[in-house]
């Protein structure tokens, strides 16, 4: 796999994982009994999104690791 097609792929593959990640966990406002006021009571209370975004950073490695490896091994040169 080419430096240009590598990058690509984890590119997309975190950004995927990325919108898979988010909704793990989270509580809502209204979930918690501790709506602020003038915000919608549905909005996450404590989104933690340098914790979720370090996950799926490694996570998308994981995957990266895995395709790498599948297109190293199982897909022939032309």
């Amino acid at each position: 796999m080419s430096l240009s097609l590598g990058i690509a792929t984890y590119f997309v593959i975190w950004w995927v994982a990325l919108f898979a990640v988010l909704p793990f966990g989270v509580r809502s406002q209204r979930e918690l009994n501790d709506i602020v006021p003038g915000t919608e009571p549905g909005a996450p209370a404590q989104p933690r999104i340098l914790l979720r975004v370090a996950a799926n950073t490694l996570l998308s490695g994981l995957i990266f690791a895995v395709v790498d490896i599948i297109y190293i091994f199982y897909i022939p040169p032309r």
